[in-house]
């Protein structure tokens, strides 16, 4: 009987998806609040708390993606948009953007929405590169053999 997750999504021939099926899959979102003790003086999150956090949730995303022992190898290009006040509450958002032969970018958005109203806005937007490793920790192919999509960008979508 083929494995489901609490969604219901049957996971056991991710094997067989195709590209943009994994990377649907695979997009990671957490809820968090933002309290006091991840704040600084301004009363607003820590940049390093976000970086940690959006850290996270690309690995989980990449690791959903290639069901692989991942590494982080780089963060790029992180813009701290607006600040996010102690009250609120943080969406991160994970979705891979890039795949190569032994590498793949997620691009993790931190969306801040207030406690008591509607308004929602992005925050932080952020690259993550992750190489997937064996057990020897040495770089493999992200994609097992056998697929025939190798390389996808989101720009081309």
């Amino acid at each position: 009987m083929p494995e489901k997750n609490i969604s219901g999504t049957n996971y056991t021939n991710i094997y067989k998806m195709t590209t943009e099926e994994k990377i649907t899959k695979s997009e990671t979102r957490i809820f968090k609040a933002v309290f006091p003790n991840t704040t600084n003086h301004y009363d607003t999150l820590f940049g390093g708390t976000a970086m940690q956090l959006m850290d996270e949730v690309a690995f989980i995303t990449a690791t959903r993606f290639c069901r692989q022992k991942v590494v982080t190898v780089s963060s790029d290009k992180i813009d701290f948009k607006k600040p996010i006040p102690a009250g609120t509450i943080i969406e991160l958002v994970g979705k891979v953007s890039y795949i190569g032969n032994k590498s793949l970018k997620v691009t993790v958005k931190i969306f801040t929405e207030q406690m008591y109203s509607q308004h929602r806005e992005k925050a932080i937007e952020g690259e993550f590169t992750f190489v997937a490793i064996d057990e020897n920790k040495t770089p493999i192919a992200v994609i097992k053999t056998g697929t025939k999509e190798l390389h996808y960008s989101q720009e081309h979508n």
